[in-house]
């Protein structure tokens, strides 16, 4: 997958109208926004179009939507909020349709300068299906070209990340990438494809099987895996080790082994815990005190259980960490909710904000990890997509990503 993809700055739109699949899927509480950070995240391309002479028609999904089109998961917060942000009115489509007659008036109605938001595209139904052809065909029937600056989408091959590409470019459109894509192309597919060495990559979270293809794809890559999380306990037990009641996943145990040989076979070092935080049993409530005591990891006791990397394995990760140019980091290395058990998770952030290499974080729980520790502004770069930051570090296609035009 080529990764010199046309950007929003290789455009011209002046008078044009420009579709932009944005990721506005922010979190309501009693209809109103909780957490904006994804609207924020999404202006600097919306007002570069909007500069340029765009007329500018936004979409996105918002939910599940589990249960067909509904009030509670409509976009019209997100209307009001953009008008807010802009200075500007942003008039709201609220056709269940999204493409409907009601989309075509407005579209029709706009000035150079414009911007529009269409209804949640999964109210459509069709978004998420393979025959979601006819949707896409609607999409780009409302414009001239097309922006996907939703990464946290872009592992999808729906009809407004992926489907609609194909339409604006059988008329001669532009399909491009916004700002906060092409960012997260910048840090996230470079540092894994041309990564400055040495190169640290440290994968947390809970299963082994989360992260089989990562793991896999990171030893290819990178000079360094550290292995945190819950998942270490599978490769401490792959070692013979005993790991009391900890978590472990028994059907990995043959591929943890692979990937140690792996990793020495390719001169790779591949970091586990030598030592953990233990306890009796998992904290109720998570976030609730709880009793815990520090062993080598080989010494679990069989009524115990790791929650956390331990306080040698803390400094030995922080160590490897001082030497990189580049670290990415996906997953935290304890059950980082609770204060007792975000030592592990605390310290690797730590060292990652005093290092002087590019540091990017994964999304998911590490990114959620680095907001409330509070060492989110010390990273390069945190992601804003789960699963579409993950399948980037496995290596995988990305549709959205694939889908733009080649420089």
């Amino acid at each position: 997958m080529s990764l010199n993809k046309k950007s929003v700055d290789d455009m011209n739109v002046k008078g044009r109208r420009v579709l932009v699949r944005c990721d506005f899927n922010v979190p309501l509480k009693d209809g109103k926004i909780t957490d904006e950070t994804r609207i924020v995240a999404a202006l600097p391309t919306i007002e570069k179009l909007m500069k340029d002479g765009g007329k500018v028609i936004l979409c996105s999904h918002l939910g599940k939507v589990k249960n067909g089109p509904n009030e509670g998961e409509s976009l019209a917060p997100v209307a009001a909020r953009l008008s807010e942000k802009l200075g500007k009115e942003v008039p709201f489509i609220s056709d269940y349709n999204v493409t409907g007659e009601a989309a075509t008036n407005a579209v029709n109605a706009m000035q150079d300068g414009d911007v529009i938001l269409l209804q949640n595209t999964r109210f459509r139904g069709a978004e998420e299906t393979k025959n979601g052809e006819e949707f896409s065909k609607e999409l780009a029937e409302l414009a001239d070209d097309y922006v996907c600056d939703a990464f946290g989408s872009s592992h999808r091959a729906h009809a407004s990340v992926e489907g609609v590409t194909k339409f604006i470019r059988e008329k001669g459109g532009t399909c491009a990438v916004g700002y906060l894509m092409q960012k997260e192309i910048d840090f996230l597919g470079n540092a894994v494809e041309n990564p400055v060495r040495p190169f640290v990559a440290i994968l947390g979270g809970a299963k082994v099987a989360d992260k089989l293809n990562v793991i896999n794809n990171l030893l290819e890559k990178c000079d360094t895996l550290i292995i945190g999380g819950g998942m270490a306990y599978t490769f401490l037990k792959a070692q013979g080790m005993e790991i009391g009641k900890s978590l472990v996943d028994d059907e990995k145990l043959d591929y943890c082994k692979e990937m140690m040989a792996k990793a020495k076979e390719k001169g790779k070092k591949l970091l586990l815990p030598v030592d953990t935080t233990i306890a009796s049993g998992f904290p109720d409530p998570i976030d609730g005190p709880i009793e815990v005591s520090f062993v080598d990891a080989d010494k679990i006791p069989a009524d115990m259980e790791g929650l956390d990397i331990g306080p040698k394995t803390q400094e030995m990760y922080a160590e490897a960490v001082k030497t990189a140019k580049t670290v990415v980091w996906n997953g935290p290395m304890g059950v980082f909710e609770n204060p007792t058990l975000a030592k592990g998770t605390i310290a690797v952030a730590k060292a990652l904000a005093e290092t002087d290499a590019t540091t990017i974080i994964g999304g998911g729980d590490s990114a959620a990890a680095c907001n409330q520790l509070g060492f989110a502004d010390k990273m390069s770069h945190i992601s804003t997509g789960g699963g579409a930051s993950l399948e980037f570090l496995e290596g995988k296609t990305l549709p959205g990503v694939a889908a733009a035009d080649d420089k």
